[in-house]
């Protein structure tokens, strides 16, 4: 069994805090002309599903918005702008991370919520038997829960024991914690209130001294 990364591409190695915050934001605002703010989105919205977290969050914007269609509306509209951003957003340092990685013989998984289509176009040039792109629905904000880390493990034929996950959140890191796997972190200014403890390294960036350090991680 290969040792493994699974890579939260859209909020580790570009910054889709910034992106969901701010697409959040416009869609509230045309939804039903709901202020949005820094502070309404970690008490509300940080690390919780997106039906639950309008749920409570609606009655205190005094709106009669249905949360369920929110949430799928809210979905959709962040996979449209993941669509347009992701294959933007592949640098060169990301590149260099991706194969330290699999030169070293670790698996690495591209995991993304931009659909499965434009994610396999705009990773074409990576891809190999040992990096591969994951696609799978999340519907919580800023961060996936444990069990999608455990799934993408199993889908991609690694165990979790092995495999680093590699997150943009303090949310990302608990998470991970939670489905038993080490993790590496990446934090923005966006991000960068929540708690990373248990990380097993934090990083500035993807890059060739990122791929480094998790190697270290998976003792490779």
């Amino acid at each position: 069994m290969p040792k493994g990364a699974i890579v939260e591409f859209d909020f580790a190695a570009m910054n889709g805090a910034e992106l969901l915050f701010e697409t959040t934001k416009k869609f509230l605002w045309d939804l039903d002309g709901i202020p949005f703010d820094d502070v309404l989105e970690a008490r509300y919205m940080a690390g919780f599903n997106y039906h639950g977290a309008f749920s409570e969050f609606f009655p205190v914007a005094k709106t009669k918005k249905t949360a369920a269609k929110a949430a799928l509306d809210l979905f959709m509209a962040f996979e449209a702008a993941l669509n347009e951003a992701v294959p933007k957003s592949i640098t060169s340092g990301f590149r260099n991370f991706v194969r330290a990685l699999a030169a070293k013989g670790v698996k690495v998984v591209i995991a993304t919520r931009a659909s499965e289509a434009v994610a396999q176009e705009a990773f074409k040039p990576l891809l190999g038997p040992n990096v591969v792109v994951y696609h799978e629905d999340s519907p919580t904000y800023g961060c996936v829960k444990w069990d999608l880390w455990l799934r993408a493990c199993a889908t991609c034929g690694l165990k979790h024991v092995t495999t680093v996950a590699v997150t943009g959140s303090g949310n990302g890191v608990r998470s991970a914690l939670y489905a038993g796997m080490g993790s590496m972190a990446v934090p923005n200014p966006r991000t960068a209130y929540q708690d990373y403890t248990g990380a097993n390294a934090v990083v500035d960036a993807l890059n060739a001294d990122a791929a480094k350090e998790l190697l270290k991680i998976l003792r490779v």
